[in-house]
């Protein structure tokens, strides 16, 4: 089924490019990120262009539970012992600026936009809880603990982040996205350094259909990034799949909650709509899925009407925090926006910001902590080199295009995934999710 925020929301439509053109920036993917980044850098008078392989939020977008929160799990203790306090108020403030850019923007927007506490629960123990409480409270934010929700099961404690937001993602993207230069339906195929040019490093990108972009700039808002030979995000990157259910006939639940445990639940409301997530697991591997939801909604909620279900994909990086910033040193003027950890909304205001200011040659006091060539010695880092090898000696009758690891078969959504890198294929070979960027051989 797809998202509650496709039903009834009407994209604007865009060309597809059907002829060669120079331009100084290129942007390469039309989910939030891309068309955020396009939207700030028209603001600012730069020659821009978005190339979109199928349709605008066509993808990860459209599947998101739509919080827009600086708090992101319990990452703030995790920054400061792993980074240090600078870093940690740095992911703090850059996400608490794109909290209230989405406020502004959203003035104008009828889009849902709903100020909310945001809440992260245990029904464990109260000790990380109060971990995190104090790592905030050392970078100046002070955050409540409580033991009290609305959730309809006990909990030793929530700790809650007040007048974080949610809203309607596609509602609002598809009044961001009119007027901008986008062209859908336009594979970027082919990423080609021109040797020589007078006046400063040149690219071009060859489209599936054969057509040239010549350009000085690119951001690859593709989710996973797309080039292997620079930046190492193979290694830096895996993705993980959750999962979400609507329902109706049920108490509305007024803030936004998730667990503490990667293996719990998340609840939000829309309308008179509660959406429940869950039943997560990396890309490849078996995981509780929708039945996990059903079983629960079962329990807790037995007079539930479902209404709407749908899988979300996610890249996860080394660290917990996003790589948004320089591609490569050996691809200047490339920038990149990727790792987003389940944080999406939050995560792609800040990108989009972040790299308009670099483009630009503002600068970004928050780039230091999002830096995409940080230290890439971390556990996960092992852990996905480890995957890989042993995926890549495993006997399969399909193998993905993006570096050849063998697919397994998703019974529960009939795909063809990818363990290794999290590709993702329709049983005919179609491809669903990147980075593979083609289908199935036959």
């Amino acid at each position: 089924m797809d998202s509650i925020w496709k039903s009834g929301t009407k994209l604007p439509e865009f060309s597809e490019l059907e002829s060669d053109m120079k331009v100084d920036v290129l942007i390469i993917g039309g989910g939030i990120t891309g068309i955020l980044c396009a939207h700030f850098l028209q603001e600012r008078g730069v020659d821009y262009v978005l190339c979109e392989a199928g349709t605008v939020c066509s993808g990860i977008t459209g599947n998101t539970t739509a919080k827009i929160t600086a708090q992101h799990g319990l990452i703030y203790n995790k920054i400061l012992k792993g980074m240090g306090l600078e870093a940690a108020a740095m992911y703090l403030h850059a996400n608490l600026a794109a909290v209230e850019k989405f406020a502004e923007l959203c003035t104008e927007i009828d889009c849902n936009f709903e100020r909310k506490t945001s809440y992260v629960y245990s029904k464990e123990s109260l000790k990380n809880l109060e971990n995190e409480a104090d790592a905030l409270a050392r970078i100046g934010f002070y955050s409540n603990l409580s033991d009290k929700t609305e959730l309809p099961f006990p909990v030793a404690g929530a700790l809650a982040f007040n007048n974080q937001a949610q809203f309607n993602p596609l509602k609002f993207l598809s009044r961001i996205a009119e007027g901008l230069n986008i062209y859908q339906n336009t594979l970027i195929a082919e990423f080609i350094p021109v040797e020589g040019h007078v006046g400063g490093k040149m690219y071009m990108a060859l489209t599936d259909k054969g057509k040239k972009i010549i350009f000085r700039q690119a951001v690859f808002a593709t989710h996973f990034p797309l080039n292997n030979k620079h930046g190492l995000f193979f290694l830096k990157l895996y993705q993980h799949r959750s999962y979400v259910m609507a329902l109706n006939n049920v108490p509305k639940i007024h803030g936004m909650y998730v667990d503490e445990n990667k293996k719990g639940m998340s609840f939000r409301s829309f309308e008179d709509t509660l959406l429940i997530g869950g039943g997560g697991h990396r890309t490849g591997k078996k995981g509780g899925n929708w039945q996990e939801l059903r079983e629960f909604a079962r329990r807790y909620y037995p007079d539930s009407k479902v209404t709407f279900s749908w899988a979300a994909q996610d890249c996860m990086s080394l660290d917990g925090v996003p790589y948004i910033g320089h591609y490569s040193k050996n691809m200047p003027g490339c920038f990149v926006a990727s790792g987003y950890n389940k944080w999406g909304m939050t995560s792609s205001m800040t990108a989009a910001m972040i790299l308009a200011d670099m483009i630009t040659e503002k600068g970004s006091s928050y780039a230091k902590v999002f830096d995409p060539s940080r230290s890439m010695i971390k556990p996960q880092l092992f852990i996905n080199g480890w995957e890989a090898a042993a995926n890549l000696m495993i006997p399969a009758k399909k193998r993905c295009p993006h570096m050849g690891c063998s697919l397994k078969w998703n019974e529960t959504e009939h795909s063809w995934d990818c363990p290794c890198h999290g590709s993702r294929f329709t049983e005919g070979g179609k491809v669903l999710d990147n980075p593979a960027n083609g289908d199935l051989k036959k």
